[in-house]
């Protein structure tokens, strides 16, 4: 395993974490643990030992994750872990400080290496949060004695919440979205780097494009390596960035990354080819200008008619269009509108009662409004299925 400092906190943190949203029981915190589910979690965190992934990370909102995570983790040597969990953010400071207690009391410890406040995903619980009195003023207090080593936030927000966010100065770790096929969080990542921040990619492998199952030309173009094993060591290939989640449901889930990140140094002239035989494929499907400016003069979600994602929508019919990424696409595409902050924009089933001439309006700005009206009509016949849930909703 390699090790990256992890900005300010000086922790050096292995570039593979373990991430706990995949290997729970139940995403329902109240639920009885599975004796077969820790047995499982076992071999993880064996697995994860042995090749110096040391560093787990869970959340308050992942149902059973940390009551087993702390199960399993008692049999260890604390001081040789990295322990990190999230909790969100809440108007009431004492909702939010009993849900950290309850978050230490499962995980069996009564301290947290890195603590992030979870889902600062717009503007209005960015504010919520920095208010006076409010969560982060509660967390810095925990901070500084001594039962949080390190405050951070995590965020599937947009550019225009997360620098601010890392503007204030307060934080000093982000866990942020950032894969080949998204890469508009660069900027954000640019200034973490300035603070001299820890910055945290959330699930490169599912959000990244389930990379775990990805289509046919998908393999074909990042071959020979795994599209799993590709994306690690494109994102990895920048030194900005510390640590990749890799969300496990059995312990051999490890091997492709573990694999990867021996072969790093390998494979350093091959992620530039394969890279740039998708920014090829990218261009010669979609035409040169298109992908770097489509998104050029769209308005916010929030600004468009019937609250149309626009960027989200075209971006996902880019990744068919180019890549054959339908099922992928129509998962993120069917989560508008379902998953509240967490992937914004109208629900896809309002879309038949949009406003056609207010729509080419709000597109007044774009360099392509006419072809972005012929593509929403496109993507919306190619990828609405019905409505989806987030995986915490869907048991």
């Amino acid at each position: 395993m390699q090790y990256r400092r992890f900005g300010r906190t000086e922790i050096n943190l292995p570039v593979i974490s373990v991430g706990g949203m995949r290997y729970q029981t139940s995403w329902k915190r109240e639920d009885a643990v599975k004796a077969e589910s820790v047995t499982n979690l076992q071999q993880i965190v064996a697995r994860a030992m042995e090749n110096g992934l040391n560093h787990f990370e869970t959340a308050h909102g992942y149902g059973t994750s940390e009551e087993e995570l702390g199960q399993v983790l008692r049999d260890y040597d604390r001081d040789q872990l990295i322990l990190q969990t999230k909790g969100g953010p809440k108007e009431d400071v004492r909702e939010f400080l009993k849900n950290l207690e309850s978050s230490l009391t499962c995980l069996q410890t009564d301290r947290l290496d890195l603590f992030a406040v979870h889902g600062i995903n717009n503007d209005a619980i960015m504010q919520q949060a920095l208010v006076k009195g409010g969560v982060v003023e509660a967390a810095l207090k925990l901070k500084e004695e001594g039962v949080i080593g390190h405050l951070g936030f995590s965020t599937h927000g947009p550019l225009e919440t997360i620098l601010p966010t890392i503007q204030t100065g307060l934080f000093d770790y982000v866990n942020l979205w950032y894969f080949y096929i998204n890469q508009w969080n660069w900027p954000a990542i640019e200034a973490a780097t300035q603070r001299d921040m820890g910055v945290f990619i959330i699930s490169p492998n599912d959000k990244g494009g389930k990379l775990y199952d990805p289509p046919q030309k998908w393999r074909d173009l990042t071959a020979p390596l795994h599209p799993m094993a590709f994306n690690d060591l494109f994102l990895l290939s920048h030194p900005q960035i510390h640590t990749l989640s890799c969300g496990v449901a059995r312990a051999e889930d490890f091997d492709i990354h573990l694999e990867a990140v021996n072969q790093m140094a390998v494979w350093q002239d091959a992620i530039k080819k394969i890279q740039a035989r998708l920014d090829a494929e990218l261009a010669g499907v979609l035409d040169d200008d298109w992908p770097e400016h489509y998104r050029d003069g769209l308005p916010a979600w929030e600004a468009t008619p019937g609250g149309l994602n626009i960027p989200v929508i075209l971006w996902l019919w880019n990744l068919v269009r180019a890549f054959d990424m339908t099922e992928y696409a129509r998962m993120r595409y069917n989560l508008m509108g379902n998953a509240e902050h967490w992937f914004p924009g109208a629900r896809p089933d309002s879309y038949g009662s949009v406003d056609r001439n207010a729509l080419r309006l709000a597109l007044e700005r774009s360099p392509y409004r006419d072809r972005i009206m012929t593509i929403l009509d496109e993507a919306h016949q190619m990828l609405y299925t019905g409505a989806m849930k987030r995986l915490s909703e869907s048991e």
